[in-house]
């Protein structure tokens, strides 16, 4: 390994230089040593290249706060080496920055594998409020939690040393660059373009995976057109440390048979690939379940929404930028308590303050907290002070910042005010800061 620039990402080769690349991508707060026991398999046939994420593994700490942002360095770094084509495996936000591959870059992806995967990570709430935790309390409290959402209980109890390998791996991440993962998962969303991945596709998921499970898996079998199911019986979230031999086994299986010839701009046209196998399974424990097989789903990709003229609503921006600043368990439960009374009005605040205020690019979300918090102690409305005291933490406040704003507030607001603003905000901070063990 070398100085790695800004815009590039950590790597290692494993393999020899002349064949095909396979690209392993890893999970949030793990690095490419998830993918050891993959590699000397995966070596015989192909050139692995595996990348630590920003912040991961001694990684330099140089956040991305996007898919899009981690996936162009991905090919920066990759161009560097004049690796044009690929497969690519990556596991949950490694699989987030696979999809965006499929879907931004389709010419470079010979083959996909999308594992513990899915469409939409959770809700954007889970991931800000995971955000807030790490930026009150450092790392320790997600790093020691970390086990019961990667592993089943049987193999964490079974493999201490993975265990606190698990723990380390994550205490020893750089928080920055961990909460601008969590705010890039919360951001991503890409159902809408699943029938628009044009590549061969492993979908494979752990049987007890409680992040991501079977369910998640099936909403990319049922959404992208040449994609199979692999289940893996007795996993979690992390099925790669978990059931080592069988994700290598099914790797070898995909990429072995389905890695789609690449377009010959000399003829304009592209070879038709034969139809993928059907993964199989490293044979399971006697008491295990067998997997189910699912056949393929094909879904025709939806006609494209219509462009109408002149200026664009505010509403659609409103909307989303309120979602990511109140929080979507907030807006839906506004939302929901508006009738023929009320409607009228929630379309103005969300159309008009959110579409077109808090959606200007003249301050920052942080800035425009800090004088929203400002103005509701001036106005004495703690209702809205409550809600907008989560959202400054979600826009990256910390605790010790808003404190210092509801001081100034004092002075200028007055000290009542601003009694009373401190118990609404020291309740709501004690809610979202308290880790949950």
């Amino acid at each position: 390994m070398s100085e790695t620039p800004m815009n590039t990402l950590q790597y290692r080769f494993d393999g020899p230089e002349d064949a095909p690349v396979l690209i392993l991508g890893p999970s949030l707060g793990t690095t490419w040593h998830m993918w050891d026991r993959q590699v000397p398999e995966l070596v015989k046939q192909w050139r692995v290249f595996r990348f630590d994420l920003p912040g991961h593994g001694g990684a330099p700490a140089y956040p991305a706060g996007s898919v899009a942002d981690l996936t162009d360095r991905l090919l920066a770094t990759l161009d560097q080496f004049g690796v044009q084509r690929f497969g690519y495996a990556g596991c949950a936000l490694g699989g987030a920055v696979g999809m965006e591959l499929a879907l931004r870059h389709p010419e470079r992806l010979a083959s996909l594998a999308l594992i513990a995967a899915s469409p939409r990570f959770g809700t954007a709430d889970e991931f800000r409020q995971r955000g807030v935790i790490v930026r009150t309390n450092g790392l320790d409290p997600i790093a020691r939690t970390s086990p019961d959402r990667w592993f089943t209980s049987g193999f964490a109890a079974a493999q201490p040393a993975i265990t606190e390998w698990a723990v380390q791996m994550v205490r020893t991440t750089d928080p920055g660059c961990y909460i601008a993962a969590c705010e890039a998962l919360a951001a991503f969303d890409v159902r809408a373009g699943l029938a628009s991945v044009g590549v061969p596709t492993l979908v494979l998921v752990g049987s007890d995976d409680q992040v991501t499970g079977p369910a998640e898996a099936r909403t990319l079998v049922a959404g992208i057109p040449d994609a199979r199911l692999a289940v893996v019986p007795g996993a979690s979230h992390l099925v790669p440390v978990e059931q080592p031999a069988a994700v290598t086994d099914l790797l070898v299986r995909h990429f072995s048979t389905a890695w789609q010839p690449a377009f010959d701009s000399s003829t304009g046209q592209t070879a038709i690939p034969g139809a993928p196998v059907n993964p199989v399974l490293t044979p399971a424990p006697p008491h295990a379940a067998p997997p189910h097989p699912v056949p393929i789903a094909e879904i025709a990709p939806a006609a494209p929404a219509p462009q109408s003229a002149g200026r664009a609503d505010p509403y659609d921006a409103g909307i989303k930028v309120r979602r990511e600043v109140l929080g979507d368990a907030h807006v839906d439960r506004v939302l929901a308590q508006a009738d023929d009374f009320s409607a009228d009005f929630q379309e103005l605040v969300t159309r008009y303050a959110w579409g077109e205020i808090w959606d200007r690019p003249g301050l920052d979300r942080r800035s425009r907290s800090v004088a929203t918090l400002t103005a509701l102690v001036a106005g004495g409305h703690l209702d809205e002070l409550a809600s907008h005291t989560r959202a400054a933490l979600r826009n990256g406040l910390t605790p010790s910042e808003i404190k210092e704003v509801l001081l100034q507030a004092a002075v200028y607001c007055g000290v009542p005010a601003a009694n009373s603003a401190f118990k609404v905000a020291q309740q709501v901070i004690r809610e979202e800061t308290t880790p949950t063990e």
